[in-house]
């Protein structure tokens, strides 16, 4: 792409993106955005009058008086009375505006953060994937904040501006039409140095904009990552990776500021070179008599002129503010356009119970019994399937991306009630079986079903309503302990909540603190220890009492002595549910109906603990440590 198509492309972006902006303003705060303008309207001709009025001063009423011996002031002192009045109208309309512009700039802000994260909730896992945090967090920063100066403070004084441009030049044309030729001709001026250099102020702004977020997101992850960076002695290379990222943002800065601090200086000199012409060519023609200009109509006309250049004046200065809203507005609407998570399904979870006859019924309070509704377009049906957690993968293939795939032909199943492990080196696809179980991601070949269901039938808020999941990472939340544990069923009692505390024993510990179960958490939980924090996350698992449990490396931050603990817990709560379990403790899975070792996205090997020893084969030397996992 050549340097014009990339100028119509910033073009076109700039001016739909600025209606998409607009129309945020005009949806909810039209009838203030009506007042706001009728107000700047009576400010700019409020404004207008004071040169205006010196015309009618000079020439109906200061120069009359002039030479006389007892000169009347009666109706200049009404004149003034007048002037004042309007003045004062004036400065009335332009504090109702300036309040006014304050709230609809703060309501425009809260639509958009709302509308940014309602739809962020809807995006798949790829995007996160994609995307860093601090450059997400960025949007909602330093973006929306751009957004805030624009609308507080750049559309009133650019609306303020045109109106005093368009009630200027009417009355210029009105005191001298012959003076308004060399007027007309500045403006064209005018319009193309503005046109020139703001063009290539708006690439440059969006680029800035860009750059910034890429700042963000690495000052971000180089924060939560500086333990590590300070281990291995990687400070030296950090600040030459930021110096590298910060250099980009100069640029871009330096050069989108460069072309927007050059509009001001520039309009104001051609501003000045127009007063200078105006003043020759007036003078010229009150001395030649031609166009009837007097005194009053040379002061008023020439005080015109500074007002007529003052407004492209005041919209330089805000140009710089426009232009980088409109580039953090381009970056909001993108993340806002993104393609939301695609859910198909229409198989729903819902209470369910027997009736005389053994059939199963769909019922509103809580039974203890799930159930499936499977509705049946073609028929008008609609069946139920008690959730039990039998959960089978079928010639299942998957890849991140089409070019290279993680899984291949994998094929297994988990009977209600059956503990499955995964284990293999990193890199094995082991943590990605169970993110397909989630439906975080769709397979390219192959099925999964799920009590005899196809999950891509099913609601995914359903499907996922019907999981446990214990990471490896564990996040916590800024709240109490009671709040996090909860997390798990928002309509938990407090009962429900120690019992799960006690089912993965973290009761015991979290007594002991100050405030016990009120006890606020903070910045990841940083407070307690990483086995600490893990026991809340396999409590916050056991208060939702799924059937399917799903632990990734759920006790791969805990000590051995805790663990021991833990896995009793573990056990309690692993009773009557299908369970998928990845591990690199491999004492943690003795106990499983069936491990699968994977190697290069395949299953090499299948059978319970004594199967595996007894082939002698990958298992065997992982068990007696012949073999390490990577």
């Amino acid at each position: 792409m050549n340097k014009k198509d990339d100028k119509v492309r910033v073009s076109r972006n700039t001016i739909k993106t600025g209606k998409r902006l607009l129309g945020y303003v005009t949806r909810r705060f039209k009838l203030q955005f009506i007042a706001v303008f009728i107000c700047i309207i009576i400010s700019s001709i409020a404004s207008i009058s004071v040169s205006l009025s010196l015309k009618f001063l000079l020439d109906d009423y200061i120069i009359p008086l002039i030479g006389k011996k007892t000169p009347d002031f009666s109706e200049l002192y009404m004149a003034l009375t007048v002037l004042g009045t309007i003045f004062l109208m004036g400065i009335l309309a332009s504090f109702i505006y300036t309040r006014l512009m304050v709230y609809i700039g703060q309501g425009v802000l809260k639509e958009v953060r709302d509308d940014m994260f309602e739809h962020m909730q809807k995006l798949p896992i790829r995007y996160f994937d994609q995307n860093t945090n601090g450059s997400i967090m960025s949007l909602y920063t330093n973006d929306t904040d751009t957004l805030r100066q624009m609308i507080n403070q750049s559309i009133p004084q650019v609306l303020m501006s045109s109106i005093t441009i368009v009630v200027t030049f009417i009355s210029m044309v009105a005191l001298s039409p012959l003076l308004t030729i060399l007027a007309v001709v500045m403006i064209f001026v005018l319009i193309f140095v503005t046109k020139k250099i703001g063009g290539n102020s708006g690439k440059y702004f969006l680029r800035q904009q860009i750059a910034l977020a890429d700042v963000t997101g690495f000052v971000e992850e180089r924060m939560n990552g500086q333990r590590v960076i300070k281990v291995f002695n990687h400070e030296r290379v950090s600040e030459e990776e930021f110096d590298r990222l910060n250099e980009q943002l100069y640029d871009s800065a330096a050069n989108a500021n460069t072309f927007a601090n050059m509009m001001g200086p520039i309009i104001g000199n051609i501003g000045n070179l127009q007063f200078v012409l105006t003043a020759v060519l007036g003078g010229f023609l009150s001395v030649a008599g031609v166009g009837g200009i007097t005194l009053g109509v040379m002061a008023s006309y020439l005080q015109f002129t500074k007002s007529f250049t003052q407004p492209f004046m005041q919209v330089a200065q805000q140009f710089n503010s426009i232009v980088m809203a409109l580039a953090g507005a381009e970056r909001i609407f993108n993340m806002i356009d993104e393609e939301p998570e695609v859910d198909e399904g229409y198989v729903t979870l819902v209470n369910a119970r027997r009736d005389e006859d053994g059939n199963i019924v769909e019922c509103k309070e809580r039974t203890g019994m799930w159930a499936w509704k499977h509705p049946h377009k073609a028929e008008g049906t609609v069946t139920y399937t008690e959730l039990k957690g039998d959960v089978r993968f079928f010639d299942m293939t998957f890849g991140y991306t089409d070019e290279k795939m993680v899984l291949h032909d994998v094929t297994l199943y988990a009977k209600p009630g059956q503990k499955l492990a995964f284990v293999g080196s990193t890199g094995a696809g082991k943590t990605t079986i169970t993110n397909l179980i989630n439906r975080f991601y769709d397979v390219q070949d192959g099925k999964i079903r799920y009590d005899g269901i196809n999950i891509n039938k099913i609601k995914k808020a359903d499907l996922r309503r019907s999981l446990g999941i214990v990471l490896q990472d564990t996040h916590l939340f800024t709240g109490t302990i009671m709040e996090n544990i909860r997390y798990g069923k928002l309509d938990a009692t407090d009962e429900e909540v120690y019992e799960a505390a006690r089912l993965a024993h973290a009761d015991q510990f979290i007594r002991m603190l100050p405030d016990g179960y009120n006890t606020r958490l903070s910045g990841d939980g940083e407070e307690l220890s990483q086995g600490q924090r893990q026991l809340l996350a396999i409590a916050r698992a056991a208060v939702a009492n799924p059937p399917v449990l799903i632990l990734d490396e759920a006790t791969s931050s805990i000590d051995t002595r805790t663990e021991s603990i833990v896995q009793q817990g573990m056990d309690n709560l692993m009773k009557g549910r299908t369970v998928f379990v990845i591990a690199h403790r491999l004492s943690t899975i003795r106990n499983s109906d069936a491990i699968m070792v994977l190697e290069h996205g395949r299953i090499i090997e299948r059978g319970d603990h004594k199967d595996l020893i007894a082939q002698k084969g990958t298992y065997y030397q992982l068990y007696t440590g012949k073999l390490e996992l990577s």
